[in-house]
């Protein structure tokens, strides 16, 4: 009875590796050692329900609602070219950050921007509910057990993401790493945007 679980591994994995808006995100929390912890247990938690919901079914809701993903799609170009933007001025300013800090004024701001990049970008939607939800239901009585490896995978990507950031940011600390960091953040987050204004409506 855990056929399933393997194939669920794999293919959430393979859905979810892919450095996308939410990876890059991780990324520059785990290098900046500001609220880890919270970022990954938010994107953790999100892809649960997410994937649980497209097994459970709730695909079709989405595949009969077009214009839900169609404002997501939008709210999420504008967030994302903002971000961007934010990024490349960062991108321009020769500073070391202080890791030692946890400003816990910022811990509003770093949940905020992980739900948006959750649940802001319709990809997130068309994986982990749509993609994996059908693929999970065509095991049947093992469609459960092909939900369960593919949330492994998040949580296995996830917290690798997040660790190995954080332990390199020591040595990734400095004023060039961060100009790269964020130019590339900068880079990745447009890109997306523009994927996401140029995707057909669904």
């Amino acid at each position: 009875m855990t056929s399933a679980f393997l194939p669920g591994l794999v293919t959430g994995l393979a859905l979810i590796v892919a450095i996308g808006a939410q990876n890059a995100f991780i990324l520059r929390q785990g290098i900046r050692r500001q609220h880890v912890g919270v970022v990954v247990a938010i994107c953790i938690v999100s892809d649960v329900v997410l994937i649980s919901l497209g097994t459970a079914g709730i695909g079709f809701v989405i595949e009969r609602v077009p214009w839900l993903l169609d404002a997501l799609r939008w709210v999420g170009v504008v967030y994302l070219a903002v971000f961007a933007l934010m990024s490349f001025r960062s991108a321009f300013r020769s500073q070391v950050i202080d890791t030692t800090a946890d400003d816990a004024r910022s811990l509003r701001g770093v949940v905020l921007a992980t739900l948006a990049f959750t649940w802001l970008n319709p990809h997130t939607y068309l994986d982990a509910v749509l993609i994996l939800g059908n693929l999970a239901n065509q095991h049947g009585g093992q469609r459960w057990i092909f939900t369960a490896g593919a949330i492994l995978g998040s949580v296995i990507w996830f917290c690798t993401l997040g660790a190995g950031a954080r332990a390199l940011s020591h040595v990734l600390n400095t004023p060039l790493t961060w100009r790269i960091v964020d130019a590339l953040v900068g880079v990745v987050m447009l890109f997306i945007a523009v994927q996401l204004a140029l995707m057909p409506p669904v």
